[in-house]
C-alpha cells in the first residue's frame, strides 16, 4: 500500500476554481461567455423547478405578458435574472412569483442549487452565489380569472 504524497495529493484535490479556469483558458486560446449567455441558462433553470410560477417583477412580467401577444415575438428567458460574470466566476440574482402552498424556502433551495448545476456544468463557470427573491405567489384563483372570457358589451 503506498502512501499519496504531498504532490499527489494536491494534483488531486485541485480546487473547482482552478479547474474552471484550466477549461476556459488553454494554450490555444481563452473562452468567454456573455452575461446573456448565462442569464437564459439560469432562468431555464429556474423555471425547472416545481413551485416557481414565473420569473421576475411586476413590470417585467406585464412586458413579458405583451410580448408573448406579439406574433413572431420570442419568449423572454432572462426576464427576472441579473448576472454579473467575470472571466471564471458568475454572481445571480433571481427574482421570482412561487405557487401558493409550497415552501418558500424549500423551492428558494432547489432553485439555487439547479442554477449552479445547470449553469457550471454549461459553462464551466464557477457560481459564486444564487440570490433569490420571492416577489409574490401565485394563487389558483389567479388563472380562473385569466381564463374567463369577458362577457360581450352587446347582444
Amino acid at each position: 500500500m503506498t502512501t499519496p504524497t504531498a504532490s499527489s495529493s494536491t494534483a488531486v484535490s485541485r480546487s473547482s476554481a482552478a479547474a474552471t479556469a484550466d477549461a476556459l483558458q488553454t494554450p490555444e486560446g481563452r473562452t468567454t461567455i456573455a452575461d446573456g449567455v448565462v442569464q437564459k441558462i439560469a432562468g431555464l433553470a429556474a423555471k425547472e423547478v416545481a413551485g416557481v410560477h414565473a420569473l421576475g417583477g411586476g413590470t417585467a412580467r406585464t412586458l413579458g405578458a405583451l410580448r408573448e401577444r406579439i406574433p413572431g415575438a420570442s419568449q423572454s428567458t432572462g426576464q427576472g435574472v441579473s448576472v454579473e460574470v467575470g472571466e471564471t466566476q458568475a454572481a445571480i440574482d433571481l427574482e421570482m412569483v412561487t405557487e401558493y402552498g409550497v415552501s418558500i424556502a424549500e423551492v428558494a433551495k432547489a432553485v439555487r442549487r439547479n442554477v449552479i448545476q445547470t449553469v457550471e456544468g454549461m459553462t464551466g463557470l464557477q457560481v459564486t452565489e444564487v440570490n433569490v427573491s420571492v416577489n409574490d405567489i401565485h394563487l389558483p384563483s389567479d388563472d380562473d380569472a385569466e381564463d374567463r372570457p369577458e362577457p360581450a358589451r352587446v347582444q
